[in-house]
């Protein structure tokens, strides 16, 4: 088993904790791990204790061409790189589902603060929805050089859909603050959108996580 760092190639097979080719259910044998390996609990100069059997050399042809101005902040913040998606996306995940949590807490108790504590989250979620949506293109474009990805085929126009209907649900609940408290269809159509965000953004970072940490196949 073979893998890569700092462009040099190493045969981790005889390490018990590359066994079947996986490290710490994550990290895949056969590639290069040069940018994994910095956010490792541990220093690359944990490889030397393994042989090194080659050196890697990458094609001139398959090296990403990015602009100048973007290759320097790279340089000098290397966690400009993969951070900024995985930073700011835990907050429309939060905030949208505190929507729909504090909505139904709202249903089941009647109590007024939690209708007005869900309005103040789907706020929050409007607002780091769209950051979140751009981070996401930049780390696909950066780092998975915009290729076909079936993770990412679906979280985009789901992406899409939910910063729709939180818009939609947003400029409904501020036209009309007391939706929940009338009766009929229209605060039944309300409330099936508001759940239907929860069920969005749970499909949403399903995926997204299935691109940080594979699921193992037998």
């Amino acid at each position: 088993m073979y893998i890569a760092q700092g462009g040099k190639v190493f045969d981790v097979t005889a390490s018990k904790l590359w066994k079947g080719g996986l490290h710490m259910k994550r990290h895949h044998a056969g590639k290069d791990l040069t940018t994994d390996i910095q956010a490792a609990p541990h220093t690359p100069e944990v490889l030397d204790r393994y042989p090194q059997v080659g050196v890697l050399k990458k094609e001139a042809v398959s090296e990403r061409k990015i602009p100048a101005s973007l290759s320097w902040l790279l340089s000098h913040f290397p966690m400009l790189r993969r951070h900024p998606h995985p930073m700011v996306i835990h907050f429309p995940i939060v905030f949208t589902l505190s929507t729909t949590g504090f909505t139904l807490l709202y249903l089941l108790t009647g109590y007024r603060g939690f209708e007005a504590t869900a309005f103040h989250c789907l706020g929050g979620g409007v607002l780091f929805t769209p950051i979140a949506i751009l981070t996401g293109f930049y780390t696909w474009w950066l780092n998975y050089m915009a290729k076909p990805n079936r993770s990412v085929s679906i979280k985009k126009p789901l992406s899409f859909l939910l910063f729709a209907v939180q818009i939609t649900v947003f400029a409904w609940r501020f036209m009309v603050p007391d939706i929940l408290t009338s009766s009929g269809y229209v605060t039944i159509v309300y409330v099936l959108l508001i759940l239907s965000l929860a069920g969005i953004v749970t499909v949403i970072g399903w995926f997204g996580a299935t691109l940080t940490f594979p699921i193992e196949k037998d």
